[in-house]
């Protein structure tokens, strides 16, 4: 057992941090700005990302690595430089954070696995392992593999993750939207099938993240929790998507996302957190609401 799922047998309830790039974009990161590089180009903004998760009580902060693979920087020219920028972002939230169990963010690759794309599943798990590796070389005891859409890139990201550290605590979550059939992954994943996968793959941990707000997710969370007896970890954007003036908001306050709090928690959630329009407000209040129910 690694350090986060002794922190939950300890605990029975944790809470997990908030979004990063709403935060990012807050302090400045504009469209077309790599958020990784802001590892080494703004290296106070990126701490200070992670110290207001860990000054609101976060069990769980995350780090500024979710397109962190070689697959993702190379197409942004910045191949060379996937070792500094996935060591700084770990690095900065192990020292914003200090007190909180940092769960290194891992998304997904971008690219498809044969038949329908290029890469043989030995070359995908070899591009997370890259990637992972300087991420374990920084002291991160655990991996956040999210907004996932394929079982079969999930397994892979598992076992570069298993393979690199027996005791590592691997968080798996999927990202799903409701169709006729009921909530399914762009790969059509149903809620079922990636409980079943990822608990099969080896996760520890598995989930739901972006893509719906926490109506949604207790929906999701209950459907998942038929189908795997591994703990659950939820990250609900603020609230489904507004188009207001061309821009994309999220119009949940903290306390209406608070409110949803215990029914998440009756529908199987072992970990909240947030997800896209969420900031430090929003996870202290649901933090609030998690205290009362520990």
């Amino acid at each position: 057992m690694g350090i986060l799922l002794d922190r939950l047998a300890k605990k029975k309830l944790l809470v997990s941090d908030g979004a990063w790039g709403t935060m990012l974009q807050a302090r400045g990161l504009k469209g077309g700005d790599i958020p990784e590089e802001w590892n080494a180009s703004h290296s106070d903004d990126v701490r200070a990302v992670a110290a207001a998760y860990a000054q609101v009580g976060c069990d769980i902060v995350l780090s500024n690595t979710f397109g962190g693979s070689s697959a993702k920087l190379s197409k942004c020219g910045l191949g060379d430089r996937v070792a500094e920028l996935n060591q700084k972002g770990a690095s900065l939230s192990l020292q914003g954070a200090p007190d909180a169990v940092v769960a290194a963010s891992i998304g997904p690759t971008g690219e498809f696995l044969e038949p329908l794309g290029d890469l043989t599943e030995v070359q995908m798990e070899a591009i997370f392992a890259d990637q992972m590796g300087v991420i374990c070389q920084a002291g991160v005891k655990a991996f956040c593999i999210e907004t996932m859409s394929s079982l079969e890139e999930c397994a892979c990201a598992i076992r570069a993750a298993r393979k690199l550290r027996r005791d590592i605590d691997i968080i798996c979550t999927m990202t799903f939207a409701a169709g006729a059939g009921g909530y399914n992954t762009m790969m059509g994943v149903s809620c079922r099938q990636a409980a079943e996968g990822l608990t099969r793959a080896g996760a520890d941990i598995v989930g739901a993240n972006c893509g719906n707000g926490p109506e949604q997710m207790i929906a999701i969370v209950a459907e998942m929790r038929r189908y795997t007896a591994k703990p659950i970890l939820v990250h609900a954007n603020a609230g489904l998507p507004q188009l207001v003036a061309g821009q994309t908001v999220f119009k949940q306050t903290p306390a209406d996302m608070a409110a949803k709090v215990k029914d998440l928690v009756a529908a199987g959630a072992n970990i909240i957190g947030g997800c896209c329009g969420t900031t430090p407000a929003h996870i202290a209040a649901i933090k609030a609401e998690v205290d009362k129910l520990r």
